[in-house]
């Protein structure tokens, strides 16, 4: 059974995000909770929770902008491929139809 390559790319970003996220607030998370225990206090824990919950939104948010604009160039790429394939095969429709043409005017100056 063959699965298509797309999903497989699909379960490996929702992974990205998982691990972007959670990394940062598990790392602050130790670290605050580590210096409660050294200095004796209680807001530490909560307050680089917060930050590592920030960091995490922030390596998303970095992350999915970049994928947003690789993307929006691949797009852009496969747009203008198909335009410049039209416009060529456009220029060569002409450049025959010309041809044409003056094969035609000829045949009709040698048949006067």
């Amino acid at each position: 059974m063959k699965y298509n390559n797309q999903v497989y790319r699909s379960f490996a970003m929702i992974g990205q995000f998982g691990i972007s996220i959670l990394v940062p607030i598990g790392l602050c998370s130790a670290v605050g909770y580590y210096l409660d225990q050294y200095f004796g206090t209680s807001f530490l824990f909560v307050l680089l929770f917060f930050i590592g919950a920030l960091a995490g939104f922030r390596n998303v948010y970095l992350f999915s902008r970049k994928i947003y604009k690789t993307k929006e160039k691949d797009s852009y790429e496969a747009i203008r491929k198909e335009a410049t394939l039209s416009t060529s095969h456009n220029t060569k429709d002409q450049k025959s139809k010309k041809k044409l043409q003056g094969s035609r005017d000829e045949k009709e100056i040698d048949n006067k």
